[in-house]
């Protein structure tokens, strides 16, 4: 989202409150690779969607990762393959995908993959990590390509569209890594059998994405049975926590409430992602950490303030876990 906070004419600042450019800020502190989200037309989302942030098209995303490029960051793009939002309760199929077969949208799907990869190496957008979907635990382009993580019912289905993304994939980007993106992190057996499934229908891919958020996905000690759990079963594959996030104020309704141990406030925050880089840090596999919507910075952009990310909403000043967020490629 920083285009649009840069737009609305947002100001950042260090944590003394220095004004700063973020993408350059964000080298200083030791990070060294970014993230970004691609819709296929956000146009078609709900205006309470637009309203939340959906409004990367392809175009915004070559230009945003252009910059990210030329900052001398890793660039990782994440294929949503919806208009909206995709997670494990929605994955929309795209409005003008839809009444396509599985044949038909397996063809429709490499070749949306191929040319917006082509587009972004055309620009100098190049991506180095590229993720096939978006949280994909329960199959994505419903519900012909709908799937549960613990049966084989409709893997074939969805399997090949995993295929069909993975191909165009390594015939326009031969160096980029290939991710699959869960979120099941909580439950590690269930991530055991989806990528066991994943393997057994021979998808080609090189890194185990998975999110990460305590409230949701229960404490580190599960987080690390996870991984020690994909460590022991897929020791081939490294593993990355694409997403992860903690509030510094006003905690929601949420499944898990850690705020007697992490408290909801801006040292909180740090001390949550200080346990988290000690835990993924005794595991050999983990080799990459991003902060989901670092750059939240207050009022004009989204509709809603979703208080998760690395500076304050209430003034534009870094918080103090955006300093350590780096520690974890040193």
């Amino acid at each position: 989202m920083l285009p649009k906070y840069e737009e609305h004419g947002n100001t950042y600042y260090d944590i003394n409150g220095k004004k700063v450019d973020v993408l350059p800020f964000f080298q200083q502190v030791g990070l060294n690779s970014m993230r970004v989200r691609l819709f296929v037309d956000p146009t078609k989302a709900s205006r309470e969607n637009i309203g939340s942030g959906v409004v990367q098209d392809l175009k915004f995303v070559v230009k945003l990762g252009k910059r990210i490029k030329q900052q001398g960051f890793k660039f990782m793009l994440d294929f949503h393959y919806s208009d909206s939002w995709a997670d494990p309760a929605q994955q929309t199929m795209p409005d003008s995908w839809k009444n396509a077969s599985a044949s038909a949208l397996n063809d429709t799907l490499y070749n949306y993959t191929k040319r917006c990869l082509k587009t972004l190496n055309d620009n100098g957008a190049s991506p180095d990590f590229i993720q096939i979907g978006n949280e994909i635990s329960y199959g994505m382009l419903w519900n012909i390509g709908k799937v549960y993580p613990t049966d084989n019912n409709n893997w074939n289905v969805f399997s090949n569209f995993l295929k069909s993304a993975s191909k165009a994939c390594r015939e326009e980007c031969p160096n980029a890594q290939i991710i699959i993106h869960i979120e099941r992190s909580g439950k590690p057996d269930v991530c055991r059998q989806f990528y066991q499934r994943v393997k057994d229908y021979g998808i080609d891919y090189d890194i185990i994405g998975l999110s990460y958020y305590p409230f949701w996905h229960n404490d580190l000690s599960t987080l690390s049975s996870t991984l020690t759990t994909l460590e022991q079963n897929f020791p081939d594959k490294k593993i990355q926590i694409v997403e992860t996030a903690y509030y510094y104020q006003w905690l929601p309704q949420v499944d898990y409430d850690f705020s007697s141990k992490w408290p909801i406030s801006a040292e909180g925050q740090k001390k949550f992602l200080e346990d988290l880089i000690s835990t993924i840090k005794k595991h050999a596999n983990v080799n990459g950490l991003y902060w989901w919507f670092p750059e939240e910075n207050g009022n004009g952009v989204i509709d809603n303030w979703v208080n998760r990310g690395l500076f304050d909403d209430n003034n534009g000043k870094a918080l103090p876990a955006l300093y350590i967020l780096g520690d974890f490629a040193k």
